[in-house]
């Protein structure tokens, strides 16, 4: 069986300076990976790659057996929307949207049928449903955070990236977003990815890829 999700011979340079160059690695369907690495080993920038959002200096990766490289930008776009659920560190939330509103643009950009009752449904489990009508000037960081992981998760991906999830919130929170993202990877038979340095969630995860500190030199 074809990997879910892979990358070969990767390598990515910022000015000439090599700041990813990972080993080969790959994901079948289904599988919890944790990315670690301190501060600059570059877990943004391979996440990034592995969304198609940038394109490595050399190398492949394969999503769903499709070869990013080989798509055009209109391809890509449309694969990330149907197949990759994405939670980044800047959070990237519609000001002028309510969080409902946030939820549902996704499945509409998507051309996914718009669920009102999931998107309810994933605020409920995320401890936010009375904030579903709020705007995200109206919330705290942890509560927009966990707004950012119900818009990656809406459309119900079978590839789920996520960026340190958990770096701002307490022990209660990052435990109830962890535990979200596993259930709703193992609902999904998704690849789950969460980059962080937060040892606090390194026993919930069968898998593991530690990456260098190229970028920083450690």
């Amino acid at each position: 069986m074809a990997a879910a999700l892979k990358f070969e011979g990767l390598k990515h340079s910022y000015g000439g300076a090599v700041v990813l160059e990972p080993p080969d690695w790959s994901a079948d369907e289904g599988q919890h990976w944790l990315f670690l690495g301190p501060s600059g080993s570059g877990k943004t920038t391979l996440l990034n790659i592995l969304a198609g959002l940038l394109a490595p200096s050399t190398g492949t990766v394969t999503v769903a057996g499709q070869e990013l490289a080989s798509l055009s930008g209109s391809a890509r776009d449309s694969l990330r929307g149907r197949q990759i659920g994405i939670v980044f560190q800047q959070l990237h939330l519609i000001d002028a949207l309510t969080i409902i509103e946030n939820l549902l643009l996704v499945q509409n950009l998507t051309g996914c049928m718009t669920n009102l009752q999931d998107a309810y449904e994933l605020l409920e489990r995320l401890g936010i449903s009375d904030k579903a009508h709020c705007y995200p000037r109206q919330l705290s960081y942890g509560q927009a955070q966990r707004v950012a992981l119900a818009r990656a998760l809406v459309n119900q991906p079978k590839i789920i990236l996520a960026d340190e999830p958990t770096s701002n919130l307490d022990d209660v929170n990052a435990h109830r977003v962890i535990e979200l993202l596993l259930e709703q990877a193992i609902l999904n038979e998704s690849v789950l990815v969460v980059a962080t340095h937060d040892g606090r969630v390194r026993h919930r995860f069968p898998y593991r890829f530690d990456l260098p500190g190229i970028a920083d030199g450690t």
